[in-house]
């Protein structure tokens, strides 16, 4: 049963899962819709401002000097990922929908995780600090990052404008900026209370999927997919997550990195971040099929959980079993 614990969906994708199920029953629509959006809206700013307020700018600078490792981490997450979403394009429309395909792009050009990345780091008996480095450098230019790429992909789909520039700036990147310059004041309170952060993340997340599938709902798109869609979603989200998985510990292996620094790279170069990618996508896709844009994304999220714990614990025993291994006794014989 021990073995089957780490299949079992985290308590957010749960969370996830019985609000899709409640919006689908009880869509919200008209003036509650506005309201609850005008909510989700501050409750997003609210985010962005405690995550500007719990980074310290100088442990990011500090954390730099190890610099080859952070600009790997970086470029498989700002690189070879929103590389990897063009072979997919190439099932759109045949075979998936175009907003899948959409989410897709915008699966790969999502920042790392935080939190997964560190614990699986720690767990696997990796570089913790530098995981502490990458991934929080990861998500502060993913503010920046990720809206940049968005424009360059879907320059042509539609899904950028100016004023989803605008909003992105003025919801995401001036809070984020306004904490980080509240961080010597308040940093500390912030750090200490982890889970006022992770109530407020909960929640905001928690809002735009319910308005999310709210919309999905009214406009009718989800009569769109079917069971076989659903299939076909999931063995690319897994395929592209082998993939990452195998070229992270790849690539770090020809770049003559530690087995510290490789299970670094491997596990915050391999991740995205759903509490950064809800948000930001209730901007960017605003008044579009927000509901199956973010569906691969959801997928994802719960894949490498599931995946990544058991990858940790792999190179946990593997350390384990080095550590333990007895040094050869060379025995001399008597002439």
């Amino acid at each position: 049963m021990k073995s089957l614990s780490r299949f079992r969906p985290d308590n957010l994708v749960l969370a996830l899962l019985l609000t899709a199920t409640i919006a689908t029953l009880l869509p919200v629509h008209g003036k509650g819709a506005d309201y609850l959006s005008d909510f989700t809206i501050g409750s997003v700013a609210l985010l962005f401002f405690l995550h500007g307020a719990r980074l310290m700018p100088q442990t990011v600078l500090q954390g730099f000097a190890h610099w080859r490792l952070h600009l790997t981490i970086l470029a498989c997450t700002f690189v070879m990922f929103p590389l990897l979403s063009i072979p997919i394009g190439l099932l759109s429309p045949s075979v998936i929908d175009p907003a899948i395909y959409m989410g897709f792009i915008y699966l790969c050009i999502l920042p790392s995780t935080i939190q997964s990345s560190i614990a699986f780091t720690s767990i696997a008996g990796g570089n913790v600090a530098g995981a502490v480095v990458a991934a929080s450098s990861s998500n502060m230019l993913g503010v920046v990052l990720t809206p940049v790429l968005a424009t360059l992909f879907f320059k042509t789909e539609g899904g950028v404008n100016a004023d989803a520039v605008e909003s992105i700036a003025m919801q995401l990147l001036l809070p984020f900026v306004l904490g980080q310059l509240a961080q010597r004041w308040i940093g500390g309170w912030v750090r200490n209370n982890r889970k006022l952060v992770g109530l407020v993340e909960r929640g905001s997340i928690l809002c735009v999927v319910y308005l999310a599938f709210s919309d999905a709902i009214t406009d009718g798109v989800w009569f769109r997919l079917s069971a076989l869609d659903l299939l076909v979603i999931f063995l690319i989200v897994a395929v592209l997550l082998a993939v990452v998985l195998y070229a992270t510990r790849t690539f770090s292996r020809l770049l003559g990195f530690s087995r510290e620094d490789e299970i670094t790279i491997v596990f915050c170069g391999s991740k995205k971040s759903m509490g950064s990618g809800l948000p930001m996508a209730n901007i960017i896709f605003a008044g579009q099929a927000l509901g199956l844009i973010v569906l691969p994304m959801i997928i994802f999220h719960q894949l490498q959980l599931m995946v990544c714990a058991g990858l940790a614990k792999r190179y946990a025993a593997a350390g384990a079993t080095k550590t333990e291994q007895p040094n050869p006794v060379r025995v001399h014989s008597n002439p």
